[in-house]
């Protein structure tokens, strides 16, 4: 199979059969074998029952629905699983992403050789102050903490080569972060194309001014967890042995103070520097021992779902 498409989505019937015609549209005049999955997360409106009738007219139409809301993460973990394509798409609902550039996104994939290409929405329909500064704000410092040079991260329009989606894990809300995660995991051919935005057509955006707050927590998130998600003692041990070391420098210095140099002087606890080195001996250790339980953690947790499927379509 040539292509898989993967939709995560949330309230948006309006949009879907405009959407799915579009693509089934594409993928006819490029001759390309596909699945489009689209993945219920949790919708109240009429989603799933188009997703339905969409699937019982056309067999390469799949769907996935969620027991809740459990976040677009989620939902693209459990596409992401199931997408039997050798080029994986990815793309949101609401219409703002164009399916006409598929097929330039996955000769890019193809025939450049690329792991992933990101989706640069260089000329942008959406508010200025409540959506494009913050979002270059954040972008900046995503480039800066990562090292992934690119302008979008955040662009919902994205292809993968299959070994991408098949050994990354997009959990809790790092969908804001797949290039990072492919960058960590390995897949460092990472490419860039400029795509069309359009303007919203139907309903409200499901995202707020509190996404870039959670994306920049995120983002000290996936700073850690690539730097020391794998050997927290790295970390918490260093900075427990350069604590404990600096406290006890401070109390050889008040117990030599005391013996030998001025005897007759203060009660050590009358002096400041007491409660500094006790201090900082105990903040030392903790960071030690949290760095040890760190260790203890990784090697020894279990995994568990993340989400609970309600039902499924044309699987």
């Amino acid at each position: 199979m040539n292509l898989s498409v993967v939709i995560p989505l949330l309230n948006e019937y309006e949009s879907l059969q405009e959407l799915n015609d579009w693509i089934v549209k594409v993928m006819a005049a490029n001759h390309f074998s596909y699945e489009i999955i689209f993945i219920d997360d949790g919708s109240t409106d009429n989603s799933w029952q188009i997703i339905e009738a969409l699937s019982t007219e056309n067999p390469n139409i799949k769907g996935i629905r969620f027991l809740k809301n459990y976040g677009k993460s989620q939902a693209l973990h459990a596409g992401f699983e199931k997408a039997q394509g050798d080029v994986v798409i990815t793309m949101d609902a609401d219409l703002q992403d164009n399916p006409d550039e598929i097929p330039e996104l996955y000769r890019m994939i193809v025939n450049d050789g690329f792991d992933l290409v990101s989706g640069w929405k260089k000329k942008r329909y959406d508010a200025m102050l409540s959506k494009n500064l913050p979002s270059k704000l954040f972008n900046w410092a995503a480039r800066k903490t990562s090292g992934v040079k690119l302008h979008d991260f955040n662009c919902g329009l994205k292809a993968y080569n299959k070994d991408v989606v098949k050994n990354i894990d997009v959990n809790g809300e790092m969908h804001r972060y797949i290039p990072v995660l492919s960058k960590n995991a390995g897949f460092t051919n990472i490419g860039e194309k400029v795509v069309l935005h359009q303007a919203r057509k139907y309903g409200e955006t499901k995202f707020g001014m509190d996404r870039f707050i959670h994306g920049f927590l995120d983002l000290i998130t996936i700073w850690f967890l690539s730097r020391f998600g794998k050997r927290p003692m790295h970390l918490f041990g260093a900075l427990g042995v350069l604590m404990f070391a600096i406290g006890f420098a401070f109390a050889v210095y008040l117990g030599i103070d005391k013996l030998f140099l001025n005897p007759t002087g203060r009660l050590i606890t009358e002096r400041p520097q007491f409660y500094l080195a006790l201090s900082t001996m105990i903040i030392g250790t903790q960071f030690f021992v949290a760095g040890f339980l760190g260790e203890i953690i990784l090697r020894t947790k279990d995994s568990k779902k993340r989400y609970l499927i309600k039902n499924k379509l044309n699987f």
